[in-house]
């Protein structure tokens, strides 16, 4: 029984912290944590490695961050005492994020390219071949959660798996610019249920401060129910958040073949075939 004069909680499961946490992927825990402490809401997190099956009863809120393909295999044979409870607690409403190999992991296969395929726990209808090449970049999708209208979901794209998505699963955004989900029909990530999966790393929810927003509230939700948690958040001023935006987007929708002049600019300053002289700054990112 919650005390009603007690501060909101949203309780936070990590799975696989030692694990799994490429390219900052770490940095979404800080944004969740922040934001909810910005706003007299508290949190707490339960970590989970290998080993360790952790009470997903108890979570309103559960990270799969990305990984390496040896990292997720361990993962994925580890995953096979977890994956019953965190079905269960999926259906049962808890929100869970997963980044690049977590939203691999929450398919049906990964299958890379010259190896056996790794078994995900099907939770997401959607598969992932590898791919010979390279997704690498910064990305822009647009988003529509079903509250507060569209938002542009901004990152850094770094994978060789193309994922499928079939009927049971939702793309998460439609690609601006990038590559997404497989470089052919335009999605990014997925959706099924208050599963949000994506492959943006960056990490993603700093620079996305509405995303971090809707998941502490579907977390509250879950906790509390419909009474209990807030329709909306206390507003942040969010200018640090707005600006990392910003840039992020506007890297990611630069002209490519500008982007092409600047890397192979570089390559020639580093090479001693170029100076920097002249614009001074034509070599650098902007």
């Amino acid at each position: 029984m919650e005390d009603d004069a007690a501060p909101m909680t949203v309780r936070i499961c990590h799975l696989y912290p030692k694990l799994f946490s490429v390219a900052g992927d770490r940095g979404n825990l800080r944004a969740l944590i922040s934001r909810c402490a910005w706003r007299g809401i508290r949190s707490s997190v339960a970590e989970a490695d290998v080993g360790v099956v952790p009470d997903f009863t108890e979570a309103d809120l559960i990270l799969l961050h990305g990984g390496q393909d040896t990292e997720m295999r361990v993962a994925a044979r580890d995953l096979g005492a977890k994956a019953g409870p965190l079905r269960e607690a999926i259906e049962g409403g808890a929100v869970v994020l997963a980044v690049c190999a977590g939203y691999q992991l929450l398919g049906k296969y990964y299958a890379p390219v010259g190896a056996p395929p790794i078994t995900g726990i099907g939770v997401l209808d959607a598969v992932t071949e590898g791919g010979s090449t390279r997704f690498i970049g910064h990305i822009a999708a647009a988003c529509d959660l079903g509250r507060g209208g569209q938002h542009s979901l901004v990152g850094f794209e770094n994978h060789s798996g193309r994922t499928y998505l079939a009927s049971g699963a939702s793309p998460l955004g439609r690609v601006i610019t990038g590559s997404g989900n497989n470089g052919e029909d335009g999605t990014e990530g997925a959706r099924y249920r208050d599963v949000y999966a994506t492959y943006l790393h960056g990490p993603v929810l700093p620079k996305n401060p509405w995303l971090t927003d809707h998941l502490i509230s579907r977390a509250l939700l879950h906790r509390y129910g419909q009474m209990g948690a807030p329709d909306f958040l206390t507003c942040l001023a969010d200018q640090t958040e707005a600006e990392a935006h910003a840039a992020a987007l506007s890297l990611a929708c630069r002209p490519a073949g500008k982007w092409r002049a600047v890397v192979a600019a570089g390559k020639r300053i580093a090479t001693g075939k170029g100076t920097a002289t002249g614009k001074g700054t034509a070599w650098t990112s902007r």
